[in-house]
This record gives C-alpha cells, sequence and structure tokens, in this order.
C-alpha cells in the first residue's frame, strides 16, 4: 500500500498568534512612530476580535498619523454603522477639520465634554471659519491649561480678531516673552504691523528669523527644509519693506521667494499676491500667469488650490479681488463676471464681492446698475453701508450723477460734520442746483461744531467757508452775521475782512466803522486815494517783467542789453578776401529745370532708310514685335532696346544692297 502524500499547511490553516502578542507589536510600532506597520497589525487584532475598542482606535489614530484621512473617516463610520458602543465624535471632527468640511466638523463636537482637547479643536476650526471672537475666548479659556504652543495661537486670534493692541497686555500679565520662540516672535510682529509699528516689526522679525534658524539647525534639518519652515517670516520681512516705501528691497524678496519655489504653499500664494499688488497695472498677463499657478489644476473656472486652505478669509478675499481686477484691466469681461458671480457665495459676509460686481458694471459703462446694486445693498445691510455708500457716491460722482451721490454721502451719519465731507457735499448740491441744500449742509455742520468737545475745533475753518458760500449765492446778511460771529469770538482779521466787503454791498456807514478796525497797511499813508479814484487806472502790460517797481517810478530805466555780433563762420579752406567767383544760384535746382540745360539730340541715323523697301518693312515688323513682348511697365529700357534693335537689323540690309549694286 502506497505511504499518504502529506499536504503543505497554508497560511489561512495556521492559527493567528495570540492577541496578546499582537497588542504587543501594535504597541512597538506606535512607539517607533512605524504607523503602516501598527495600522497592519490593528487589521490583525480586529481579524481575531473584530469589535475590539482598542484595536478599532489605534487603527484610526495611525492612518490619521499616516495622513490617510479619507480611510480614517471611513473606519469611523464603519464603526457606527455597526452600533459600537464607542464615541469617534472628537476623532470623526478631527478628520471633518482635516478635509475642511468646518461646519460639519463643529457639529460633531457638539454634545462631547468640554476637555481640554475638544476645545482647543473647536478653537482650531472656529479660527479656520473665520470666528475670532468666539475662538480668542476659547483660547482665553484654556490658559490655565498646561498647553504647548497655546500663546502662539491667541496672539494669533487676537490679530485676525481686531485685537492687535491688547497682545502686549496678555503676554505681559502672562509673563511671556517674544522671543520665546520664532512662531511667537513672528506672530507678535504681526500684531506690531497691525498697529502701524513697521520699524520695531522688521527688528522682531529679524529676531524671529535668527532664533528659527538656530532652533531649526539644532534639530538638524536641512538648508532647504529650513528656508521652507522659515519662509513666512521671509514674506512678512517684505511686506514690512512693501510698508517702509521701500519697494525695489520687496520686489527683489516677493521674486526671489517665487522663483526659488522653496516655500510652504501659503507663503508662495502670500508673496505672488503681493507681488501683483506691489507691481499694479505694469506686465498683467504676467501677473495673470503668476495667478495661475495658484489655481486648482482641475477646475476650469479659477480656484484656489486644496493646499491653500490655510489661508486666512481675507488673504483668499485678496487674491481673488486681484484676479478680477487683472481680468478687468485685461478686457477679459466674461471671466471677470463669471468670478464675480462666485465671489458671494464664497465670502458671504464680505462686501467685496458687490463691490468687484459695481467695478465690473462700471467697466461695461452701466454706471446706473453699479448705483442700483451698491444701493440695494446699503439698505438690506445697514451696519456695512458705509463703504457701499462711499463707493456710490464715487460711481455717481464720476457718471455725472451730482444728486444721487450727495444723497448717498448724506446717509454716512458719522462723517457729516467732517470739513472733508461738508466740502464735498457742497460742492456736489451746486452741481446739482440745489443752493438752498448746500446751505442746510453748511448750517448742520456748524451746528454740530458748536456744541463739540473736541480738541481738534474746525469751527473757524466751515463758517469761514459758509459765509463766503452765502455771499456767492446772495445771502449777504447771513454771511454778515456769520463773519461778526467769527470776529467777536476767534478775532479773525480775515474774518474782519469778508465782514467789511459783505457789509459794504447793504450798508456803507456800518462797512466803514468796521473798517476802522482793521489795521492800516504799512506805506499807504502817502498815497492820496481821491486823486487815484480819478485816474483811468493801471493798464495792462503782459508779463511779470513789467510791473512797475519803485525804481520805475523814480525815472530810473535799465539800459537795454546790446546784442553781440558773432563773426560769420566759414568752410574750410575759404579766404573771405578772395571769395572767388560766385556760386551758381541754380545749383540746387534739377538739371533740367537749369537755364542753361539743353535736351540731348536724337541719333537721326537710325531712322534712315536703306536697301530694298520690303526688308526695311519686315524688319520694322520684327523689331515692333520685340518691343511689344518687353515689359511695358519700363518705358525707357523698352524704348531704347527697339532702337538698338532696329539699327542692328538695319545694317545688313545695307550690306546686301551694296554687293547687288557691285554685281
Amino acid at each position: 500500500m502506497a505511504p499518504k502524500v502529506k499536504g503543505k499547511a497554508t497560511a489561512s490553516q495556521q492559527p493567528p498568534p495570540p492577541i496578546e502578542d499582537l497588542f504587543t507589536n501594535l504597541n512597538r510600532h506606535i512607539e517607533r512612530s512605524e504607523f503602516e506597520q501598527a495600522v497592519k497589525v490593528a487589521d490583525q487584532v480586529l481579524s481575531v476580535a473584530p469589535n475590539d475598542e482598542d484595536a478599532i482606535r489605534c487603527k484610526v489614530v495611525a492612518l490619521i498619523k499616516c495622513d490617510s484621512i479619507d480611510k480614517a473617516l471611513s473606519t469611523i463610520h464603519s464603526a457606527q454603522r455597526q452600533n459600537l458602543p464607542f464615541d469617534f465624535s472628537y476623532f470623526k471632527a478631527y478628520c471633518l477639520y482635516r478635509q475642511n468640511k468646518l461646519d460639519e466638523a463643529l457639529e460633531s463636537l457638539k454634545g462631547l465634554e468640554r476637555t481640554s482637547e475638544t476645545m482647543l479643536l473647536e478653537s482650531q476650526i472656529l479660527f479656520r471659519l473665520g470666528k475670532m471672537d468666539a475662538c480668542v475666548d476659547v483660547y482665553q479659556k484654556l490658559q490655565k491649561s498646561k498647553i504647548d504652543t497655546l500663546e502662539i495661537n491667541l496672539v494669533a486670534g487676537l490679530i485676525l480678531a481686531g485685537k492687535s493692541s491688547q497682545v502686549q497686555g496678555m503676554m505681559e500679565a502672562n509673563r511671556i516673552k517674544a522671543s520665546s520662540s520664532f512662531e511667537l516672535a513672528y506672530n507678535t510682529a504681526c500684531s506690531l504691523i497691525e498697529r502701524n509699528k513697521y520699524t520695531d516689526a522688521e527688528q522682531l522679525l529679524l529676531t524671529a528669523r535668527r532664533v528659527g534658524q538656530e532652533a531649526l539647525m539644532d534639530d538638524n534639518l536641512a538648508e532647504d527644509d529650513i528656508e521652507i519652515e522659515l519662509a513666512p517670516i521671509a514674506v512678512q520681512l517684505a511686506y514690512v519693506q512693501q510698508l517702509l516705501g521701500r519697494s525695489p528691497e520687496a520686489m527683489e524678496a516677493y521674486t526671489e521667494i517665487i522663483n526659488r519655489n522653496l516655500a510652504d504653499e501659503s507663503s508662495f500664494a502670500v508673496a505672488v499676491n503681493n507681488l501683483i499688488a506691489l507691481k499694479g497695472s505694469k506686465d498683467v498677463s504676467d501677473s495673470l500667469r503668476k495667478l495661475d499657478r495658484l489655481k486648482e489644476q482641475d477646475a476650469q473656472a479659477f480656484q484656489l488650490a486644496r493646499g491653500l486652505d490655510k489661508l486666512s478669509p481675507k488673504q483668499k478675499e485678496a487674491i481673488y479681488a486681484n484676479r478680477v481686477l487683472l481680468l478687468l484691466h485685461t478686457n477679459k469681461m466674461d471671466q471677470a463676471r463669471e468670478l464675480v458671480a462666485a465671489l458671494p457665495d464664497m465670502f458671504a459676509d464680505s462686501v467685496l464681492p458687490v463691490l468687484l460686481q459695481a467695478a465690473v458694471f462700471v467697466r461695461e459703462n452701466k454706471a446706473a446698475k453699479a448705483e442700483e446694486i451698491l444701493g440695494q445693498f446699503a439698505e438690506k445691510f445697514p451696519d456695512k453701508s458705509r463703504v457701499i455708500l462711499l463707493a456710490r457716491a464715487q460711481v455717481a460722482a464720476a457718471a455725472g450723477h451730482p444728486q444721487i451721490a450727495a444723497d448717498s454721502l448724506s446717509k454716512i451719519h458719522d462723517i457729516q460734520h467732517m470739513p472733508a465731507t461738508v466740502a464735498t457735499l457742497v460742492a456736489l448740491k451746486e452741481r446739482a442746483g440745489d443752493a438752498d441744500g448746500a446751505s442746510t449742509v453748511l448750517d448742520s455742520a456748524i451746528k454740530w461744531w458748536s456744541n463739540a468737545m473736541t480738541e481738534d475745533d474746525k469751527l473757524n475753518v466751515i463758517m469761514q467757508e459758509a459765509a463766503s458760500f452765502k455771499v456767492r449765492h446772495g445771502k449777504e446778511e447771513d454771511a454778515a452775521h456769520l463773519y461778526e460771529e467769527l470776529v467777536r469770538s476767534r478775532g479773525s482779521i480775515e474774518a474782519l475782512a469778508g465782514l467789511v466787503n459783505t457789509v459794504a454791498r447793504v450798508d456803507v456807514d456800518k462797512a466803514e466803522a468796521y473798517e476802522k478796525k482793521l489795521k492800516p497797511l504799512p506805506g499807504l499813508k502817502g498815497i492820496d486815494v481821491d486823486s487815484l479814484e480819478k485816474t483811468s487806472g493801471a493798464k495792462h502790460v503782459e508779463g511779470a517783467s513789467a510791473a512797475v517797481t519803485g525804481a520805475h517810478e523814480e525815472g530810473k530805466k535799465e539800459k537795454p542789453k546790446k546784442k553781440r555780433k558773432r563773426k560769420p563762420r566759414y568752410p574750410k579752406g575759404f579766404d573771405p578776401a578772395n571769395p572767388g567767383p560766385p556760386p551758381d544760384p541754380e545749383r540746387w535746382l534739377p538739371k533740367r529745370e537749369r537755364s542753361s540745360y539743353r535736351p540731348k539730340r536724337k541719333d537721326k541715323r537710325a531712322a534712315q532708310v536703306r536697301g530694298s523697301q520690303g526688308a526695311v518693312v519686315r524688319e520694322k515688323h520684327e523689331a515692333g514685335a520685340t518691343s511689344t513682348s518687353s515689359n511695358t511697365s519700363n518705358s525707357k529700357s523698352s524704348q531704347a532696346t527697339t532702337s538698338k534693335v532696329a539699327a542692328e537689323h538695319s545694317k545688313p540690309s545695307s550690306k546686301s544692297s551694296r554687293k547687288k549694286s557691285r554685281n
């Protein structure tokens, strides 16, 4: 009987290792940061114990560490479908945050216990959403927790929340030095920029770069990696140089950052945008090509790449706005309209989309449409209407609609009393023919400044201009009242002169009484006013040099300067003593137009007829055919050729005739 063949044992037939050994291996891989191996071991554990909470949790964390966010979220959803009694809401919120699904991430955090971890994640989501006030509130609640880099995020939140003035006080209260880390020094420098302290910000940014280089070199990072880590500092330094008016240095720094391409995506985008803003309308095509480098490759319309999600909403808005302006400069109206139509959904809380939409209408010579949409937005969102109304006033004034411009400015109540606003409103109403309305604007401004308790008092300026306005429009009594008030309260000499000039139109005696209060001008005592009035007046002489001076009155006149005669310059080799025969006066005329011209005589020998008559006729026909076949465009050359051919044909005929006569 033949022996039985033993079959080989397969891997599926091998028993799995004990679960304790699997967890030991899993822990070892996690401690060594071997997360891909940790995922494989976690799958082995789940094959033995499918509902093990620790294995699922380790797999999710390892996938997140491997940047496999989609797989981690899929694992969480699979565990939730099995109705396992585990809560993975925190990990789900983090995965959604990494996918930039911020509203869903914030919703996933609701209901969880407010621990330091959940609050920190919530603050990051709020920061990305641009809700800076809520973000700062969460950070301030976390200050008691010992969380690394919390102060860095808190400073960033304060800056974006518009509370840069609170940064210095917060750091002093918590005894934090700005140079303790290069990230904190960078954020503190940004707060100084917001407070217009550009020189201090530049020095702190240089400190941040030095501290960062030392710290990263201690971590044994390569030079390129160090440059990438410090790219935000380099971009911000260039921005400070731009603000300080050192545009060539800033442009060179931006260009170097872009060309070297050793920066994170966000810093690269900021450098591109700032360089485009610095160049303005110069080389618009190149600016558009640079912006195309920030575009999502698969998208047909312009859309920022997914790697630029870390940019703040204001930064993204600035890039889109510059894109629209460049398209308007290049008259690419279809692309501009398409991009502007998408902006309200991206930036719902901003006024910039409607401003850009109005700019497109103005570019298309549709100023009335621009005024309409700006007015509708101002009525719908009165708390955001200030910039909108200013833009509407500018568009209307440029389009020749002064009444609409004045109405728009009149709706901005907090600037009605400012001298610039008052002057603009008066000018617009005068253009619109509303003199009474302009007078009302001036009266309201005078009333406001009369009751205002401010150091910067503009009442004198506005009353002076109001009096001048009323004089121009025939309201002498009102103007005189304003001048009297200025003289009584301010003692203004200009107001007194204006008062005399105004009152003289209605009451000469009163004007003379005021005139006596004016100080006499020096040098006018010896002038007889009565005799001066009897003269015909000063004669108008053109030129400022003809003004009458004391020296002229005494009869002293300056002698006219003699013109110096210069010796004539002769050609080289010319002797003025022996000039020789005079040159031909017709030397510049063409030869055929000169009096000495004689045309050349024609050669009559070519026309002589010799030999038999038939031979001559045949030769003439041949010569005529030759000349006809030549190019008619050159008539002179064809005539010459014809005469030569005729002469050549006539010579043999004469020889033959001589031979015949001899015979």
